[in-house]
């Protein structure tokens, strides 16, 4: 969507309020899009029954991450949406830890 004016109408007027989001937050819909939304919401809504990243749905919608922050804060203050960062895999223990169990393993 290259049309600046559609973009404008979509996020409404810049008042410098956007939810703590970055690429990698995942969003999940917690209810179906009502006819009180506007498309694009609708969109993300439908999109989002499963856990997406905001990167996902911008590339979905091919929207800039701007505009997709701008709908996503909308709404996550309605509570129409929940945001959560990403589920972060644990560190491996200390090699010197393992090694320290499976030669103790060896022992019994």
């Amino acid at each position: 969507m290259s049309d600046p004016e559609r973009l404008y109408v979509i996020t409404g007027a810049p008042d410098g309020r956007r939810a703590a989001l970055d690429l990698v937050t995942m969003v999940v819909a917690q209810a179906e899009p009502s006819p009180m939304v506007q498309p694009e919401q609708a969109a993300i809504l439908r999109l989002c029954k499963a856990p997406l990243s905001v990167a996902e749905i911008s590339a979905y919608l091919s929207l800039p991450f701007s505009v997709v922050t701008s709908l996503l804060t909308e709404l996550l203050a309605t509570e129409l949406i929940e945001s959560r960062a990403p589920i972060v895999r644990a560190a491996l223990p200390d090699r010197s830890l393992l090694e320290a169990v499976m030669h103790g393993l060896q022992k019994l």
